[in-house]
């Protein structure tokens, strides 16, 4: 078939690889305008824009595909399928109607769960054990149209987003093949989505990568995770953001690891009381950290949550470089009294 890739982000790149390689005809992509990117703000290429300027494949960017000029040209181009892999604009009913067979887009959800802009980030923050992806009729309504297949992966107890987004990426492409293949040949169904188990991932915001120290360690293991590597999770340290890398959960039992030297652990007795009981010198139990309260030990950093602490992965303090959680917090020396966030 002839077709018109539509998708903008690099996890598009591994559908369009795959389709390069399949036998129907990729005569043009659609993606998102060029965008001001970094420090100088200069324009950029979408991943997708870059890709298709690299293979000779032309390039469309309107800055809503509704614009007559656009529709006009996809007409002309005349394809067969538009294939989508998170191209990032609404698609009005005039360019849908546009080829024979519609637009198809791959998302990276077991619909109806996870209509929206991140569903991987969603399932992740959720504590989804299970997810996939589905290629589906794009219509109007937000991800509604009807489901042509789906596969399904696993969400391992350590993915990040990016990480579980990367697999999908690469099994979604074969998925999306296997149905323009389908489609094609006059054997594809296409299924309506159910009606129950509807379930909405809008965009994750900065604001929303906020570590809450304050819910339980799972919740905050879940945030960071699900924030990595896109926005970024982060809290406060002495009124400036510190990123923060995926944590790890630490036992509710009990630890003896003795501190940095010149750290007192937050919230922990002085040198030379007794209220530490018959606690080994330097260490207090794991659970006993409040909120935010930071604990240096001498291998480790942690920092309590509702339910008890997780320990500090890396970390990215303000305008410096990212690095483990032991070389700030030795340089930093938290006091006893200061919180995250």
């Amino acid at each position: 078939m002839r077709l018109v890739f539509a998708g903008t982000p690099e996890v598009a790149l591994a559908s369009l690889d795959a389709i390069r390689a399949s036998e129907h005809d990729l005569v043009a992509v659609v993606t998102r305008p060029d965008a001001p990117a970094g420090r100088h703000r200069h324009l950029v290429r979408s991943p997708v824009g870059q890709w298709a300027d690299e293979h000779g494949v032309e390039v469309l960017t309107p800055q809503r595909p509704r614009e007559q000029s656009f529709v006009d040209r996809l007409t002309e181009l005349a394809p067969d399928c538009v294939p989508v892999v998170a191209y990032g604009a609404l698609v009005p009913p005039v360019a849908l109607a546009v080829p024979r067979h519609g637009w198809i887009n791959l998302h990276f959800s077991l619909l109806p769960a996870w209509r929206g802009a991140a569903p991987v980030q969603h399932a992740v923050l959720h504590g989804d054990e299970l997810t996939g992806a589905a290629v589906f009729q794009l219509e109007e309504g937000l991800d509604t149209g009807p489901v042509y297949g789906t596969l399904v992966e696993k969400i391992g107890p350590r993915d990040t987003a990016g990480e579980l987004l990367e697999r999908l990426a690469v099994a979604g492409a074969g998925l999306l093949v296997s149905v323009l293949d389908a489609i094609g040949a006059g054997t594809a169904r296409a299924v309506a989505q159910p009606v129950e188990g509807v379930s909405l991932a809008p965009k994750i915001t900065v604001a929303d990568a906020a570590v809450r120290w304050t819910d339980p360690a799972f919740a905050v293991d879940r945030r960071v995770r699900a924030c990595t590597p896109a926005p970024g999770a982060w809290t406060l340290f002495r009124g400036e953001r510190l990123k923060i890398s995926p944590v790890r959960l630490v036992p509710a039992a009990p630890t003896a690891g003795a501190q940095a030297p010149g750290s007192l652990a937050a919230g922990s007795p002085a040198p030379g009381s007794s209220a530490a009981g018959s606690l080994a010198p330097g260490s207090l139990a794991a659970g006993s950290l409040a909120p935010g309260a930071v604990r240096v030990e001498r291998d480790r950093v942690l920092v309590g949550t509702a339910t008890g602490p997780v320990e500090l992965g890396d970390v990215g303090p303000a305008g410096r470089k990212t690095m483990r959680a032991l070389d700030w917090a030795r340089g930093a020396r938290p006091e006893p009294d200061e919180r995250l966030g």
